[in-house]
Order: C-alpha cells, then structure tokens, then sequence
C-alpha cells in the first residue's frame, strides 16, 4: 500500500534567514571549483557552459562529466558553435556519457536557441521550459543559476539535504512533492544562484549518501534528522522493484587490416543515432538471430551492462570478414562506441 505524504512545517523567518546565512557563509568558505562556474570576477555564469553542465551532470557524476565538459567547450566555445556541428561528431563526443537521447536534445536545443533566439539564451523558467531537452529541474538551475532568477532548484543532492534538514517520514518517490515544497520554502532573492549551488555542494560534500559528515555541516543547529540521531535513516525509500534482464548478441567483424565494422543505430530507441556494433534484438531469443555477414563466427563470452530500466547480456562472436558497414580502427570505434558496445568489443579483441 503507498505511503501517505506527511506535510511538515515550513520553518518560520527566523530560522529561514538563520539557515540561509549560515549555508551562505560556508558555502563561501568550502564551494567546489568546478569548469562551468563563474571565474573570479564574473557575476554569473555563462548560461551555455551552465546548460550544458547541467544536460551532462543527468545521470553522472562530476568528475566523469567534467573532461567531456572540457571537451565539449574547447572545440564548440558557444551555443552557436555547437547548433553549426555536424550530429554525427557530437554524438562521437557524448559517447560515454549514456542516455544518449539527451545528445540529440543538446543539438535540438542549440539549435533552437541559435534560431529562435540569435543564440541567446532566453532568461525566464518559462521560456527556458520551451526549448527542446530542458525540464523543470533544469530551467530552474539555468534560470537561478545563470541569471540571478529566485528558482526553486531541486536535484537528488537538494531532495537528501531536505529530508535530513526536516526528517520527513515520507519514502521517495512519493516523498518528491513534499521535499520540492520544503526546498522551495527556503528561496529567497538574495544570491539565488549561489544559494541553488550551495545545497548542491552540501548534499555532494558532507551531507553524503550513507554516511553524512555531520561534523563538518553548519546546518545542524536546525537538522531535525541530525537531532534525531539517525541522519543516515534518511531520505527513506519505498522498495525497489527487481531490474529485469535481456540478453542479446553482439558481433565484432573485423577486416583484413584489423578494422571493426559498426553500424549507425536508429533515430528512435535506446543508444538512438550513435554508432554501434550490429547487435541481436535485446527482446528476442538470441538463437533466431541472423548474423551480419555469412562468415564462421567465434563465440569469445559475454559482457553484462546495466542502463536504468533493465540489465543486459551481450553474447559476444567475432569473425574475419567484409561487408557494406562503417569500418573504424579499434582506437577509432573505442572513441565513438558508447560504453555497452566499447565492453563488447574490448572483449573481443582481448580474445
């Protein structure tokens, strides 16, 4: 049976003003130096390198997303840079940073402020929520962060922090709402961006998964959680349901000069429009499978990759052979592959 969302109180002036200056003054103290915040001197951000952080940073962690940050930025230095590239070479440079749908978001997006707005982000939650790939948690964090807008930014780091700060009983996801409002009830006009980074830095640093470092937070004169003891109990979490697995095969056809053979992926779909290694149907018995090209093919093992929804079982066969595919180098498909298809392949030429 679902959980009932318990309402708790919001805090009163005082101790919104007292929590707020005190995460403030440490966050002055202890923020993270991170490549998409401002430099010393800028007042704010660039809202490109702060869009394009925020895409990156769904689904990752800092420092995986940071080099390809770089990356990104060095060779595509504005929104306008990046809206003129070739997709075929942004989705080469997301491969590794999954949920690849997201890379055609980034180019729909660039694009459509290219166009729409002479390059420009615009500068409202509203208007940011119209372009393509930008949900309420990302207009919130462009807006507050980029432009000074008073948002209501709430990420997972922000959703732990307030189900410690106010011990809400309520197990997410159902818990979500609540911890949405509670957040809310704590933004002010005062340095939004700072305070948006602020919570993110806390929950990334010190008010941790497992175990948080109480001891080195300033907001436990008001932590109902840390005053209860058990910080760590929170947030709670309803059960999870068990991840069901598929299985599939993957071949790796090489040539005569050792170059791997790989196909570019469908539009719509999982891994859409990035290039792969031609592969099974992951929802259809392996032993129908027809195979890429008529050669004697070499069973070499399997690898296990885990996306979100579901975990999958590569059968990996291998073979020397020609056909009508992309032919890449080994260096050049480990660049271009994402991370399921770079597993299959390392396994193949290991063998």
């Amino acid at each position: 049976m679902p959980s009932v969302p318990v309402q708790v109180p919001t805090p009163d002036a005082a101790d919104r003003t007292a929590v707020r200056t005190a995460l403030l003054d440490w966050y002055d103290a202890h923020g993270r130096t991170l490549a998409w915040r401002a430099d010393p001197g800028e007042t704010r951000p660039d809202p490109y390198r702060v869009w394009l952080s925020e895409i990156m940073l769904q689904q990752t962690t800092t420092p995986h997303a940071t080099p390809y940050f770089r990356a990104f930025t060095e060779r595509w230095p504005t929104v306008s840079d990046l809206a003129a590239a070739d997709d075929a070479d942004v989705m080469a440079a997301w491969a590794g940073l999954g949920y690849y749908a997201r890379a055609r978001n980034l180019l729909a997006c660039a694009r459509a402020v290219a166009r729409d707005h002479a390059g420009v982000f615009p500068d409202t939650e509203a208007a940011l929520l119209a372009l393509p790939g930008i949900g309420a948690y990302t207009a919130a964090a462009i807006a507050a962060i980029a432009f000074g807008r008073p948002a209501n930014v709430v990420d997972g780091n922000v959703e732990r922090v307030m189900a410690r700060l106010f011990a809400v009983e309520t197990p997410l996801p159902a818990a979500k709402p609540e911890l949405k409002r509670l957040a809310g009830s704590l933004v002010a006009d005062d340095r939004p961006g700072d305070w948006a980074q602020a919570l993110m830095d806390l929950g990334a640093t010190v008010c941790r998964p497992g175990r948080p470092l109480c001891e080195r937070c300033s907001l436990t004169g008001w932590c109902a959680g840390f005053q209860s003891g058990a910080p760590e109990r929170y947030p709670l979490r309803s059960p999870k349901a068990d991840r069901p697995r598929r299985h599939g095969l993957a071949w790796v056809l090489r040539d005569d000069a050792g170059r791997v053979a790989l196909v570019r992926r469908p539009e719509k779909g999982l891994l859409g429009g990035m290039l792969g290694l031609p592969t099974s149907d992951w929802s259809s018995p392996t032993d129908q499978a027809a195979p890429p090209a008529p050669v004697e093919w070499r069973d070499v093992g399997a690898i296990d990759h885990v996306f979100t929804h579901f975990a999958l079982t590569l059968e990996v066969r291998t073979a020397v052979g020609q056909g009508d595919f992309l032919w890449r180098t080994p260096d050049e498909a480990r660049a271009a592959l994402p991370t399921v298809f770079r597993k299959a392949l390392d396994r193949a030429l290991g063998a």
